[in-house]
């Protein structure tokens, strides 16, 4: 089959010809790809700020948003059939730990991360077990909501951490409106009463933010703090929902937040620099997000099927990821990118 391969930190993965996987344990399930959405987090993978984290052994298939329909499954398997199509929880789980009877599948003490610490999905197949797989109706195409499986998912799970304090008349504010904030505004727009301003450094994606339902749009021109100020009328926003976290981002966000409030770290890349007086003083709350669990993926789904998630995505054959890559890294890409298999 084919896959895309990272075989060296800091140089471009490559598309080549690999063994497909095989079932090998009772509750194993192997998963035709129809779409696997490519993610900033990909482009750290090939820069290596991972390499302490996952632990991999290189060479080794990218690729940790997928869905698809089901090609094999083990012979404990009964949740699932061949040719139901599903979603896959990014985590492969053990179901025993405490973490994952708490529900919290992602700090699973003994899990694997397909795409980030064992082989991953953009390739013609992917290798999960029952535990990952969310089935959907037929009429959802995986390519339409592959993407979901991350990058909707780490939305969805920070906006419902902020619910319980975002009541009528508070103000939330999405740092980033590309791949993972678009899903933020809508999933802020679905679960709370919060008017919601988004600040983005594209005057395109802020046109597509105020589709997907923003109360105000703020270009990042070096004046969004102050007018973010202007909208919360110079007391900053109860919650910040930061979907970038490197460039600056950081310290603009920090200086938008009211007293009290609660930032929610989901971008990554840059590095967090406070003065411990300045979080008392003024009780911020740092809050850090790592996907979401197995139950927020499901949730998340019920709200797709309702229309009222929607992915913005730009489709690539398999074999062009890394005009797919290179369209990421330079900006031209909005939305979710997704690649799709010759096969699917």
């Amino acid at each position: 089959m084919k896959a895309v391969r990272l075989h060296a930190y800091n140089q471009s993965p490559v598309v080549e010809e690999v063994a497909e996987p095989t079932i090998s344990g009772p509750f194993d399930v192997i998963v035709r790809i129809g779409g696997a959405g490519l993610c900033r987090t990909d482009l750290h993978i090939i820069e290596g700020q991972w390499v302490e984290k996952s632990g991999v052994t290189l060479p080794y298939t990218l690729g940790h948003e997928n869905a698809g329909w089901v090609h094999a499954v083990g012979s404990a398997v009964s949740t699932v059939a061949v040719g139901d199509t599903v979603i896959v929880h990014p985590l492969i789980t053990c179901g025993f730990c405490r973490a994952c009877r708490a529900g919290n599948d992602m700090h699973c003490a003994n899990s694997a991360f397909p795409g980030i610490s064992t082989d991953g999905g953009m390739a013609t197949f992917l290798k999960t077990t029952a535990r990952a797989v969310v089935k959907l109706d037929p009429s959802l195409a995986p390519k339409d909501i592959a993407a979901l499986a991350d990058a909707g998912l780490t939305a969805y799970h920070a906006v419902k951490k902020a619910v319980p304090v975002l009541y009528p008349g508070t103000k939330a504010v999405v740092i980033g409106a590309g791949g993972l904030g678009h899903i933020g505004v809508q999933c802020l727009k679905a679960l709370t009463p919060a008017e919601v301003i988004v600040v983005d450094r594209s005057a395109e994606a802020l046109e597509l933010a105020r589709g997907w339902g923003a109360d105000h749009t703020v270009l990042a021109d070096g004046g969004e703090v102050a007018r973010v100020r202007e909208i919360t009328e110079g007391q900053g926003a109860e919650v910040i929902l930061d979907f970038v976290g490197e460039g600056g981002a950081l310290e603009s966000g920090i200086a938008m937040l009211r007293r009290a409030g609660y930032y929610y770290v989901i971008g990554y890349g840059g590095r967090l620099v406070v003065p411990t007086i300045d979080i008392i003083s003024t009780e911020i709350n740092f809050i850090g997000n790592l996907v979401g669990t197995y139950n927020d993926l499901v949730e998340l789904m019920a709200l797709t099927a309702q229309g009222k998630v929607r992915l913005h995505t730009a489709v690539y054959p398999l074999e062009a990821a890394l005009d797919a890559i290179h369209d990421l890294e330079s900006g031209r890409l909005h939305g979710r990118g997704i690649l799709v298999p010759e096969e699917a």
